[in-house]
């Protein structure tokens, strides 16, 4: 049986500073390096991580490359964000948030984890986010917090 490939967003690296999310976090990180995930990141996330602090850019720096798959941004991916933001499942101030969610069912990941419980993690947000994919023929795609995945 073959490792999960698990999406991650920023909120996941950031998590393991966090005292709240930090348990979860780095269970999963530690799950990618025993090689029971892989995890999938994508350019956006790179470039968002570039705004942040060292010691987060530190976090995703330390993981082994047999550990991380890096997906690139493509226009399939763009234009599957845009269905999302035209169906309003989030605001344009959230194009981000619908990108990941875009980037990850367009490189097939097994799931989307992420700590944002306000655009991503959250059960309407979810069925919204499939029902684009369905209706544009993709598959519905997973989306949890780390701590429902360690």
């Amino acid at each position: 049986m073959r490792s999960p490939r698990i999406y991650i967003d920023t909120s996941v690296v950031g998590g393991c500073l966090d005292d709240e999310f930090k348990a979860p976090s780095r269970a999963l990180f530690e799950k990618a390096r025993q090689g029971k995930a892989l995890l999938l990141v994508s350019g956006l996330l790179v470039r968002e991580l570039s705004r942040a602090p060292e010691s987060v850019r530190l976090v995703l720096a330390g993981l082994p490359s047999t550990c991380v798959e890096v997906i690139a941004d493509s226009a399939e991916a763009r234009a599957l964000r845009d269905a999302y933001l035209k169906a309003r499942v989030v605001g344009r101030a959230s194009a981000n948030d619908a990108f990941h969610v875009a980037l990850a069912t367009v490189a097939r990941a097994d799931l989307v984890v992420s700590w944002n419980f306000k655009h991503v993690v959250h059960y309407d947000k979810i069925r919204m986010f499939n029902a684009v994919n369905l209706m544009r023929g993709y598959t519905a795609i997973e989306i949890r917090s780390p701590l429902e995945v360690v």
